[in-house]
């Protein structure tokens, strides 16, 4: 049981908090021959390859954003008038919360995806807002703050932690979440809303945001992630002090 003071009153003088720690032997197994320092190279290898998707989307983006380049890449879209990618890029969290409505095992409750997705949005938003306007690049259309693009950043973010959510346990349903945000940075690449590499550069901080917050988030802890989590709030008293203890 762990103790957390959240409010005190006069002098503190102690921390009552007991810290229990239990050392898991690994064994290998004589069938894989696999070793403890295998599995860690495979688990590190593994999060690495997270991370080569988008890099390689931002620096094609940043490659490509030659102007000439560009405008000659944009050639090759048709034209379209259409607002659907101003709410396709919601699908992603959309498919999320219906695949748990349905029962699909996922790999967090739904607090902890919840906020991985709150933290992920503000985040890679806040980045791309930063880059928009520090970079001032101009639209097909004429407008201005094209680089990146917001709509294909959402639209990512909601698909990565889709991924993250089903990749174990139901892979189509964790891969659909790309299709849908893909389709979104086309459609704002046809309605001349962005060029390509805005949407490549979107879809690549979205990623590596989301990545990044699976990875060291504060959500992915005993303490949100805990399905069985038990909270009390009590007051303690002692001859020095009186406080309020939360345990779990």
């Amino acid at each position: 049981m762990k103790k957390l003071y959240i409010q005190h009153f006069g002098k503190l003088v102690s921390v009552k908090t007991a810290l229990l720690f239990n050392i898991l032997i690994l064994t290998v197994s004589n069938l894989s021959g696999q070793t403890v320092n295998d599995t860690l190279t495979d688990s590190r290898r593994e999060n690495y390859k997270q991370f080569i998707l988008p890099a390689a989307l931002l620096a094609g983006s940043v490659v490509l954003y030659n102007e000439p380049v560009r405008k000659e890449i944009q050639g090759f879209f048709p034209n379209t008038q259409t607002h659907v990618d101003d709410w396709l890029r919601y699908a992603p969290i959309a498919e999320l919360y219906a695949f748990d409505l349905m029962g699909f095992k996922h790999r967090n409750t739904v607090l902890v995806q919840t906020g991985n997705l709150v933290l992920s949005q503000l985040i890679a938003g806040g980045v791309v807002t930063l880059l928009k306007n520090s970079i001032h690049a101009r639209r097909p259309s004429g407008g201005i703050h094209s680089y990146p693009s917001g709509h294909t950043n959402a639209a990512f973010v909601g698909a990565t932690v889709l991924y993250q959510e089903f990749r174990d346990t139901e892979p189509l349903l964790a891969w659909s979440g790309y299709a849908l945000a893909a389709s979104t940075g086309i459609l704002r690449v046809t309605n001349d809303a962005h060029w390509l590499p805005d949407v490549m550069a979107g879809a690549a901080v979205g990623i590596l945001v989301t990545n990044l917050v699976y990875r060291f988030g504060p959500f992915n802890r005993g303490l949100f992630s805990d399905k069985r989590l038990n909270m009390y709030i009590y007051p303690e008293v002692d001859r020095k002090s009186v406080c309020l203890l939360l345990t779990f």
